[in-house]
């Protein structure tokens, strides 16, 4: 497996009525749906766009 560091991102509030900016920085995760968790590599720009929206995204799991 690539030795490239994850980290598990999950969807907790909704995004409709939000900033324009805080809808692309959680689309640009790969974010779709409530609940939703995907999985994004570890780096500055994914933790820029997390840290961006922290009330609208959880970190699950790093790894």
């Amino acid at each position: 497996m690539s030795d490239k560091k994850m980290m598990k991102v999950k969807l907790v509030r909704s995004m409709h009525g939000r900033l324009k900016s805080h809808r692309a920085c959680v689309t640009g995760l790969g974010l779709r749906r409530m609940h939703q968790v995907v999985e994004v590599e570890d780096t500055a720009a994914t933790r820029g766009m997390v840290n961006k929206v922290p009330y609208m995204v959880q970190v699950v799991e790093e790894g």
